[in-house]
Protein backbone atom coordinates (compact mmCIF):
# COMPACT_ATOMS: atom_id res chain seq x y z
CA UNK A 1 0.00 0.00 0.00
CA UNK A 2 1.13 3.51 -0.77
CA UNK A 3 2.34 5.90 1.66
CA UNK A 4 -0.63 7.63 3.66
CA UNK A 5 2.06 10.79 4.12
CA UNK A 6 2.56 13.11 1.56
CA UNK A 7 5.28 15.69 1.23
CA UNK A 8 5.09 18.69 -0.74
CA UNK A 9 7.44 21.33 -1.12
CA UNK A 10 5.21 24.03 -0.79
CA UNK A 11 1.88 24.19 0.24
CA UNK A 12 -1.40 26.75 0.17
CA UNK A 13 -2.52 26.43 3.92
CA UNK A 14 -5.76 27.87 5.49
CA UNK A 15 -3.40 30.87 7.03
CA UNK A 16 -1.53 31.16 3.87
CA UNK A 17 1.20 29.00 1.92
CA UNK A 18 4.21 26.82 3.90
CA UNK A 19 6.93 25.53 2.87
CA UNK A 20 8.15 21.55 3.37
CA UNK A 21 4.39 20.54 4.01
CA UNK A 22 3.99 17.02 5.53
CA UNK A 23 0.21 15.39 4.91
CA UNK A 24 -0.78 12.97 7.27
CA UNK A 25 -3.83 10.47 5.92
CA UNK A 26 -5.89 8.32 7.44
CA UNK A 27 -7.59 5.16 6.75
CA UNK A 28 -11.10 7.22 6.04
CA UNK A 29 -9.05 9.84 3.76
CA UNK A 30 -9.48 12.48 6.15
CA UNK A 31 -5.96 14.45 7.17
CA UNK A 32 -4.99 13.87 10.26
CA UNK A 33 -2.03 16.17 10.54
CA UNK A 34 -0.40 19.18 8.60
CA UNK A 35 3.35 19.86 9.67
CA UNK A 36 5.13 23.21 8.14
CA UNK A 37 8.52 23.35 7.61
CA UNK A 38 9.33 19.37 8.45
CA UNK A 39 10.32 16.58 6.95
CA UNK A 40 8.73 12.73 6.00
CA UNK A 41 6.29 11.37 3.75
CA UNK A 42 6.28 10.41 0.29
CA UNK A 43 7.35 13.43 -1.63
CA UNK A 44 5.26 14.71 -4.45
CA UNK A 45 6.90 17.58 -6.55
CA UNK A 46 4.81 20.72 -7.42
CA UNK A 47 3.04 22.86 -5.36
CA UNK A 48 -0.02 22.15 -3.53
CA UNK A 49 -3.78 23.67 -3.12
CA UNK A 50 -6.53 22.46 -2.40
CA UNK A 51 -8.88 20.85 -4.60
CA UNK A 52 -11.61 22.50 -6.18
CA UNK A 53 -15.40 21.20 -6.06
CA UNK A 54 -17.45 20.97 -9.60
CA UNK A 55 -20.81 21.91 -8.51
CA UNK A 56 -22.59 21.67 -11.77
CA UNK A 57 -22.62 18.99 -13.82
CA UNK A 58 -24.69 17.11 -16.27
CA UNK A 59 -22.38 14.44 -17.67
CA UNK A 60 -24.40 13.43 -20.72
CA UNK A 61 -23.84 16.39 -22.33
CA UNK A 62 -20.16 16.01 -22.21
CA UNK A 63 -21.06 13.81 -25.60
CA UNK A 64 -21.71 16.70 -27.33
CA UNK A 65 -19.02 18.79 -26.78
CA UNK A 66 -18.49 21.27 -29.52
CA UNK A 67 -21.22 20.09 -31.54
CA UNK A 68 -23.74 22.65 -31.25
CA UNK A 69 -21.19 25.67 -32.93
CA UNK A 70 -23.16 25.37 -36.22
CA UNK A 71 -24.98 28.52 -36.96
CA UNK A 72 -29.08 27.90 -38.14
CA UNK A 73 -30.91 29.28 -40.59
CA UNK A 74 -32.16 31.67 -37.49
CA UNK A 75 -30.83 33.55 -35.16
CA UNK A 76 -29.33 31.47 -32.35
CA UNK A 77 -30.15 31.34 -28.58
CA UNK A 78 -30.08 29.61 -25.59
CA UNK A 79 -33.28 27.81 -26.36
CA UNK A 80 -32.25 26.43 -30.51
CA UNK A 81 -29.02 24.81 -28.16
CA UNK A 82 -31.56 23.05 -25.97
CA UNK A 83 -33.52 21.86 -28.85
CA UNK A 84 -29.72 19.96 -29.76
CA UNK A 85 -28.90 18.56 -26.55
CA UNK A 86 -32.12 16.92 -26.01
CA UNK A 87 -31.46 15.36 -29.04
CA UNK A 88 -28.38 13.88 -27.60
CA UNK A 89 -30.12 13.44 -24.53
CA UNK A 90 -32.73 10.99 -26.56
CA UNK A 91 -29.65 9.03 -27.25
CA UNK A 92 -27.95 7.24 -24.46
CA UNK A 93 -28.95 4.09 -22.85
CA UNK A 94 -27.42 2.84 -19.29
CA UNK A 95 -23.69 1.73 -20.67
CA UNK A 96 -23.90 5.06 -23.02
CA UNK A 97 -24.09 7.24 -20.16
CA UNK A 98 -21.57 5.28 -17.66
CA UNK A 99 -18.84 5.45 -20.19
CA UNK A 100 -19.46 9.21 -20.86
CA UNK A 101 -20.19 9.82 -17.56
CA UNK A 102 -16.45 7.93 -16.20
CA UNK A 103 -14.58 9.89 -19.57
CA UNK A 104 -15.84 13.12 -18.10
CA UNK A 105 -14.69 12.85 -14.68
CA UNK A 106 -10.93 11.59 -15.14
CA UNK A 107 -10.96 15.11 -16.85
CA UNK A 108 -12.23 17.04 -13.63
CA UNK A 109 -9.51 15.10 -11.62
CA UNK A 110 -6.89 15.78 -14.79
CA UNK A 111 -8.07 19.34 -14.60
CA UNK A 112 -8.12 20.01 -10.53
CA UNK A 113 -11.87 19.32 -9.75
CA UNK A 114 -12.39 16.41 -7.13
CA UNK A 115 -16.06 16.58 -6.57
CA UNK A 116 -18.94 16.20 -9.55
CA UNK A 117 -21.97 18.28 -8.31
CA UNK A 118 -24.18 15.70 -10.58
CA UNK A 119 -27.37 17.69 -11.94
CA UNK A 120 -28.29 14.49 -13.20
CA UNK A 121 -32.00 14.52 -15.00
CA UNK A 122 -31.69 11.81 -17.11
CA UNK A 123 -34.10 9.16 -15.71
CA UNK A 124 -36.02 7.21 -17.88
CA UNK A 125 -35.94 4.91 -21.39
CA UNK A 126 -36.27 7.01 -24.39
CA UNK A 127 -39.59 6.74 -24.83
CA UNK A 128 -39.89 8.03 -21.24
CA UNK A 129 -41.12 4.47 -19.81
CA UNK A 130 -39.37 4.19 -16.92
CA UNK A 131 -36.64 1.53 -16.59
CA UNK A 132 -36.65 -1.90 -14.20
CA UNK A 133 -34.73 -0.11 -11.94
CA UNK A 134 -36.35 3.53 -11.54
CA UNK A 135 -32.90 5.13 -10.78
CA UNK A 136 -30.61 3.42 -13.00
CA UNK A 137 -28.98 6.17 -14.55
CA UNK A 138 -27.91 8.04 -11.31
CA UNK A 139 -26.86 4.71 -10.09
CA UNK A 140 -24.79 4.87 -13.64
CA UNK A 141 -23.24 8.33 -12.50
CA UNK A 142 -22.76 6.40 -9.17
CA UNK A 143 -20.77 3.97 -10.48
CA UNK A 144 -18.65 6.08 -13.05
CA UNK A 145 -18.13 8.07 -10.07
CA UNK A 146 -16.24 5.31 -8.48
CA UNK A 147 -14.33 3.74 -11.66
CA UNK A 148 -12.56 7.33 -11.85
CA UNK A 149 -11.67 7.83 -8.06
CA UNK A 150 -13.61 11.23 -7.51
CA UNK A 151 -16.19 11.89 -5.02
CA UNK A 152 -19.82 13.02 -6.11
CA UNK A 153 -22.51 14.85 -4.65
CA UNK A 154 -25.20 13.32 -7.03
CA UNK A 155 -28.54 15.79 -7.40
CA UNK A 156 -31.07 14.09 -8.98
CA UNK A 157 -33.29 15.89 -11.04
CA UNK A 158 -37.14 17.01 -10.20
CA UNK A 159 -38.53 17.62 -14.02
CA UNK A 160 -42.20 17.88 -13.91
CA UNK A 161 -43.83 20.44 -16.52
CA UNK A 162 -42.50 22.62 -19.59
CA UNK A 163 -42.89 25.51 -18.15
CA UNK A 164 -44.33 28.19 -15.80
CA UNK A 165 -47.57 27.11 -14.68
CA UNK A 166 -47.54 23.60 -14.78
CA UNK A 167 -47.30 23.64 -18.81
CA UNK A 168 -47.35 20.35 -20.27
CA UNK A 169 -43.83 18.71 -20.64
CA UNK A 170 -42.16 18.70 -24.73
CA UNK A 171 -41.33 15.76 -26.44
CA UNK A 172 -37.76 16.40 -25.88
CA UNK A 173 -38.32 16.15 -21.83
CA UNK A 174 -39.91 12.75 -21.90
CA UNK A 175 -36.79 11.60 -20.20
CA UNK A 176 -36.92 13.66 -17.29
CA UNK A 177 -40.06 13.57 -15.73
CA UNK A 178 -41.60 12.59 -12.27
CA UNK A 179 -44.21 13.24 -9.90
CA UNK A 180 -43.40 13.57 -5.92
CA UNK A 181 -44.16 10.19 -5.24
CA UNK A 182 -41.97 8.34 -8.32
CA UNK A 183 -38.84 10.85 -7.51
CA UNK A 184 -39.08 10.21 -3.71
CA UNK A 185 -39.01 6.32 -4.49
CA UNK A 186 -36.04 6.80 -6.77
CA UNK A 187 -34.39 9.13 -4.32
CA UNK A 188 -34.98 6.27 -1.71
CA UNK A 189 -33.17 4.29 -3.62
CA UNK A 190 -30.23 6.82 -4.03
CA UNK A 191 -30.32 7.34 -0.57
CA UNK A 192 -29.09 3.73 0.36
CA UNK A 193 -26.46 3.84 -2.66
CA UNK A 194 -25.07 6.91 -0.77
CA UNK A 195 -25.51 6.47 2.90
CA UNK A 196 -22.39 4.77 3.27
CA UNK A 197 -19.82 5.70 1.16
CA UNK A 198 -17.51 8.11 1.95
CA UNK A 199 -17.24 9.88 -1.02
CA UNK A 200 -20.59 10.59 -2.19
CA UNK A 201 -23.33 13.01 -0.66
CA UNK A 202 -26.70 12.84 -2.08
CA UNK A 203 -29.55 16.15 -2.73
CA UNK A 204 -32.02 17.16 -5.06
CA UNK A 205 -32.05 19.51 -7.92
CA UNK A 206 -35.35 20.42 -8.52
CA UNK A 207 -35.05 21.84 -12.42
CA UNK A 208 -36.17 25.48 -12.10
CA UNK A 209 -39.22 27.35 -11.79
CA UNK A 210 -40.57 26.49 -15.06
CA UNK A 211 -39.81 22.85 -14.76
CA UNK A 212 -41.43 22.86 -11.38
CA UNK A 213 -43.90 24.80 -8.94
CA UNK A 214 -43.65 25.80 -5.59
CA UNK A 215 -45.95 23.56 -4.07
CA UNK A 216 -44.25 20.45 -5.85
CA UNK A 217 -40.96 21.15 -4.60
CA UNK A 218 -42.04 22.29 -1.06
CA UNK A 219 -44.03 18.50 -1.07
CA UNK A 220 -40.60 16.35 -2.22
CA UNK A 221 -38.94 18.73 0.13
CA UNK A 222 -40.89 17.63 3.43
CA UNK A 223 -39.68 13.81 1.78
CA UNK A 224 -35.80 14.14 2.04
CA UNK A 225 -33.16 14.77 4.61
CA UNK A 226 -33.49 18.80 5.91
CA UNK A 227 -30.21 19.10 5.19
CA UNK A 228 -29.80 17.49 2.17
CA UNK A 229 -28.23 20.40 -0.17
CA UNK A 230 -31.11 21.96 -3.12
CA UNK A 231 -29.63 22.77 -6.32
CA UNK A 232 -31.72 25.06 -9.07
CA UNK A 233 -31.28 26.70 -12.38
CA UNK A 234 -32.52 30.06 -12.13
CA UNK A 235 -32.26 33.24 -13.78
CA UNK A 236 -30.35 32.08 -16.32
CA UNK A 237 -31.61 33.63 -19.14
CA UNK A 238 -33.72 37.19 -19.92
CA UNK A 239 -36.68 34.86 -21.93
CA UNK A 240 -36.87 33.32 -18.30
CA UNK A 241 -37.07 36.10 -16.65
CA UNK A 242 -39.86 37.71 -18.74
CA UNK A 243 -41.99 34.80 -18.54
CA UNK A 244 -41.38 34.14 -14.78
CA UNK A 245 -42.71 38.04 -14.83
CA UNK A 246 -45.73 37.15 -17.15
CA UNK A 247 -46.93 34.52 -15.08
CA UNK A 248 -46.46 35.83 -11.27
CA UNK A 249 -45.47 38.99 -11.50
CA UNK A 250 -42.20 38.45 -10.12
CA UNK A 251 -38.65 38.31 -10.98
CA UNK A 252 -37.32 34.33 -10.89
CA UNK A 253 -34.86 34.95 -7.46
CA UNK A 254 -37.83 36.92 -6.23
CA UNK A 255 -39.75 34.21 -6.73
CA UNK A 256 -37.86 31.66 -5.39
CA UNK A 257 -36.83 34.33 -1.89
CA UNK A 258 -40.69 34.32 -1.45
CA UNK A 259 -41.43 31.05 -1.29
CA UNK A 260 -38.84 29.27 0.23
CA UNK A 261 -35.98 30.00 3.09
CA UNK A 262 -33.05 29.97 1.29
CA UNK A 263 -29.94 28.83 3.20
CA UNK A 264 -26.59 27.83 2.67
CA UNK A 265 -28.29 24.34 1.91
CA UNK A 266 -29.59 26.23 -1.46
CA UNK A 267 -27.58 26.86 -4.43
CA UNK A 268 -28.84 28.98 -7.58
CA UNK A 269 -26.85 28.17 -10.82
CA UNK A 270 -26.71 30.73 -12.69
CA UNK A 271 -28.33 33.17 -11.37
CA UNK A 272 -27.24 35.68 -14.20
CA UNK A 273 -30.06 38.20 -14.45
CA UNK A 274 -30.96 39.73 -11.16
CA UNK A 275 -31.67 43.17 -10.10
CA UNK A 276 -29.38 45.30 -7.55
CA UNK A 277 -32.34 44.16 -4.96
CA UNK A 278 -32.05 40.57 -5.73
CA UNK A 279 -28.69 40.32 -5.67
CA UNK A 280 -28.93 41.87 -2.33
CA UNK A 281 -31.56 39.54 -0.86
CA UNK A 282 -29.31 36.65 -2.55
CA UNK A 283 -26.30 37.07 -0.93
CA UNK A 284 -27.96 37.56 2.11
CA UNK A 285 -29.70 34.62 2.46
CA UNK A 286 -26.33 32.50 2.36
CA UNK A 287 -27.06 30.55 -0.63
CA UNK A 288 -24.53 29.80 -3.34
CA UNK A 289 -24.27 31.56 -6.41
CA UNK A 290 -23.65 28.05 -8.48
CA UNK A 291 -21.31 30.27 -11.66
CA UNK A 292 -20.29 28.24 -14.82
CA UNK A 293 -18.58 31.06 -16.87
CA UNK A 294 -17.70 28.95 -19.78
CA UNK A 295 -20.78 27.34 -20.33
CA UNK A 296 -22.84 30.68 -19.68
CA UNK A 297 -20.47 32.14 -22.41
CA UNK A 298 -20.85 29.45 -25.30
CA UNK A 299 -24.77 29.90 -24.71
CA UNK A 300 -25.11 33.20 -24.70
CA UNK A 301 -26.24 33.75 -21.61
CA UNK A 302 -25.02 37.09 -19.79
CA UNK A 303 -22.77 38.24 -17.28
CA UNK A 304 -23.13 37.21 -13.58
CA UNK A 305 -23.31 40.73 -11.04
CA UNK A 306 -20.40 38.95 -8.75
CA UNK A 307 -18.80 42.36 -8.19
CA UNK A 308 -21.84 43.55 -6.55
CA UNK A 309 -22.86 39.60 -5.44
CA UNK A 310 -19.26 39.37 -3.84
CA UNK A 311 -19.14 43.06 -2.32
CA UNK A 312 -22.36 42.04 -0.71
CA UNK A 313 -21.04 39.45 0.86
CA UNK A 314 -22.40 36.23 -0.95
CA UNK A 315 -21.16 33.31 -1.94
CA UNK A 316 -19.96 31.38 -5.35
CA UNK A 317 -18.63 28.50 -6.38
CA UNK A 318 -17.81 27.05 -10.20
CA UNK A 319 -19.33 24.44 -12.51
CA UNK A 320 -18.37 23.11 -15.63
CA UNK A 321 -22.28 22.45 -16.52
CA UNK A 322 -22.34 21.74 -20.41
CA UNK A 323 -18.47 21.08 -20.34
CA UNK A 324 -18.06 23.04 -23.24
CA UNK A 325 -14.67 23.06 -21.85
CA UNK A 326 -13.79 21.47 -18.36
CA UNK A 327 -11.12 23.31 -15.87
CA UNK A 328 -11.78 25.08 -12.60
CA UNK A 329 -8.85 27.39 -14.17
CA UNK A 330 -10.89 28.34 -17.72
CA UNK A 331 -14.21 29.26 -15.36
CA UNK A 332 -12.27 31.40 -12.89
CA UNK A 333 -10.65 33.21 -15.51
CA UNK A 334 -13.90 33.51 -17.49
CA UNK A 335 -15.68 34.49 -14.51
CA UNK A 336 -13.15 37.19 -14.19
CA UNK A 337 -13.11 38.56 -18.25
CA UNK A 338 -16.62 38.77 -18.04
CA UNK A 339 -16.38 41.52 -15.13
CA UNK A 340 -13.23 43.18 -16.79
CA UNK A 341 -14.94 43.35 -20.44
CA UNK A 342 -18.35 44.44 -18.78
CA UNK A 343 -16.68 47.55 -16.56
CA UNK A 344 -13.44 48.04 -18.69
CA UNK A 345 -11.72 47.01 -15.54
CA UNK A 346 -8.92 45.15 -14.41
CA UNK A 347 -8.25 42.83 -11.36
CA UNK A 348 -11.94 43.19 -10.80
CA UNK A 349 -12.79 40.52 -7.99
CA UNK A 350 -9.48 40.84 -6.24
CA UNK A 351 -10.36 41.28 -2.34
CA UNK A 352 -8.70 44.62 -1.89
CA UNK A 353 -5.36 46.70 -3.10
CA UNK A 354 -2.62 44.27 -3.32
CA UNK A 355 -4.22 41.62 -3.18
CA UNK A 356 -4.35 38.71 -5.55
CA UNK A 357 -7.27 38.19 -8.35
CA UNK A 358 -6.72 34.75 -8.55
CA UNK A 359 -6.04 33.69 -4.63
CA UNK A 360 -9.58 35.93 -4.14
CA UNK A 361 -11.51 33.84 -7.11
CA UNK A 362 -10.09 30.34 -5.84
CA UNK A 363 -10.64 30.98 -1.86
CA UNK A 364 -14.37 32.09 -2.66
CA UNK A 365 -14.78 29.13 -4.97
CA UNK A 366 -13.45 26.50 -2.50
CA UNK A 367 -15.63 27.86 0.42
CA UNK A 368 -18.54 28.13 -1.38
CA UNK A 369 -18.13 24.93 -3.39
CA UNK A 370 -17.70 22.97 -0.25
CA UNK A 371 -20.57 24.30 1.10
CA UNK A 372 -22.61 23.32 -2.03
CA UNK A 373 -21.44 20.26 -1.75
CA UNK A 374 -21.83 19.27 1.74
CA UNK A 375 -18.20 17.57 1.13
CA UNK A 376 -15.53 18.03 3.47
CA UNK A 377 -13.18 19.56 1.38
CA UNK A 378 -11.68 22.74 0.52
CA UNK A 379 -8.80 23.14 2.87
CA UNK A 380 -5.51 21.07 3.51
CA UNK A 381 -6.15 21.01 7.06
CA UNK A 382 -6.78 18.58 9.80
CA UNK A 383 -10.45 17.36 9.74
CA UNK A 384 -10.62 17.63 6.02
CA UNK A 385 -11.02 15.04 3.13
CA UNK A 386 -6.96 14.54 1.50
CA UNK A 387 -8.53 16.03 -1.97
CA UNK A 388 -5.29 18.18 -2.87
CA UNK A 389 -4.27 19.48 -6.26
CA UNK A 390 -0.42 19.69 -7.40
CA UNK A 391 0.91 21.95 -9.43
CA UNK A 392 3.81 21.09 -11.59
CA UNK A 393 6.30 24.43 -11.00
CA UNK A 394 8.13 23.78 -13.55
CA UNK A 395 5.64 24.22 -16.39
CA UNK A 396 6.82 26.88 -18.65
CA UNK A 397 4.08 29.34 -17.39
CA UNK A 398 4.99 28.74 -13.58
CA UNK A 399 8.76 28.78 -13.85
CA UNK A 400 9.97 30.74 -11.29
CA UNK A 401 6.74 31.75 -9.46
CA UNK A 402 5.89 31.24 -5.89
CA UNK A 403 2.73 31.50 -3.63
CA UNK A 404 -0.08 33.53 -5.30
CA UNK A 405 1.69 34.19 -7.89
CA UNK A 406 1.54 30.15 -8.85
CA UNK A 407 -2.59 30.69 -8.43
CA UNK A 408 -2.47 33.64 -10.55
CA UNK A 409 -0.21 32.33 -13.45
CA UNK A 410 -2.45 29.05 -13.19
CA UNK A 411 -5.54 30.41 -13.38
CA UNK A 412 -4.67 33.53 -16.06
CA UNK A 413 -2.05 31.22 -18.17
CA UNK A 414 -1.18 27.86 -18.21
CA UNK A 415 -4.64 26.02 -17.08
CA UNK A 416 -4.82 22.74 -17.09
CA UNK A 417 -1.78 20.86 -18.51
CA UNK A 418 -0.27 22.64 -15.05
CA UNK A 419 -1.89 20.19 -12.91
CA UNK A 420 0.51 17.42 -12.09
CA UNK A 421 -1.27 15.11 -9.08
CA UNK A 422 -4.37 14.65 -7.66
CA UNK A 423 -4.98 12.90 -4.66
CA UNK A 424 -8.53 12.24 -3.41
CA UNK A 425 -8.88 10.93 -0.23
CA UNK A 426 -5.12 10.59 0.12
CA UNK A 427 -5.54 8.30 -2.85
CA UNK A 428 -3.17 9.25 -6.06
CA UNK A 429 -5.27 9.58 -8.89
CA UNK A 430 -3.53 11.21 -11.31
CA UNK A 431 0.38 10.46 -11.26
CA UNK A 432 2.08 12.91 -13.69
CA UNK A 433 -0.43 14.15 -15.36
CA UNK A 434 -2.34 11.09 -16.59
CA UNK A 435 -5.39 9.21 -14.21
CA UNK A 436 -4.37 5.66 -13.02
CA UNK A 437 -7.46 4.24 -15.22
CA UNK A 438 -7.14 6.59 -18.11
CA UNK A 439 -6.63 4.04 -20.83
CA UNK A 440 -9.64 2.11 -19.88
CA UNK A 441 -11.83 5.09 -19.85
CA UNK A 442 -10.65 6.46 -22.42
CA UNK A 443 -11.37 3.73 -25.00
CA UNK A 444 -14.95 2.54 -23.11
CA UNK A 445 -15.48 6.24 -24.01
CA UNK A 446 -14.18 6.35 -27.65
CA UNK A 447 -16.23 3.01 -28.51
CA UNK A 448 -19.51 4.52 -27.30
CA UNK A 449 -18.87 8.01 -29.10
CA UNK A 450 -18.08 6.36 -32.56
CA UNK A 451 -21.19 4.27 -32.44
CA UNK A 452 -23.16 6.95 -31.08
CA UNK A 453 -22.56 9.13 -33.74
CA UNK A 454 -22.85 6.87 -36.39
Amino acid sequence: MESRKFHFAQALLPEGWAKDVSVAVGANGMIQSVTANGRGGRKIMGAAIPAMPNVHSHAHQRLMQGLAEKAGPGADSFWTWREVMYGFALRLGPDDLEAVAAQLYVEMLKAGFSVAGEFQYLHHQPDGAPYDEPAELSLRCLSAAEQAGIAITLLPTLYAHGGFGGQPPVTGQRRFIHSADSYLRMHETLAKACATHPLRRLGISPHSLRAVTPALLQEVLNGIAPDAPVHIHVAEQVKEVEDCVSFSGLRPVEMLLENFDLSPRWTAIHATHMTARETQRLAASGAVAGLCPTTEANLGDGIFPATDHLKEGGAIAIGSDSHITVSPSEDLRMLEYSQRLRDRTRNALASGPGASTGRTLYAAALKGGATSMTQPVGAIARGHRADIAVLDTEHPSLIGRSEDQLLDSWIFSAGNPAVAHMLVGGEHVVKNGRHIREDDIETRFRNTVRRLMT
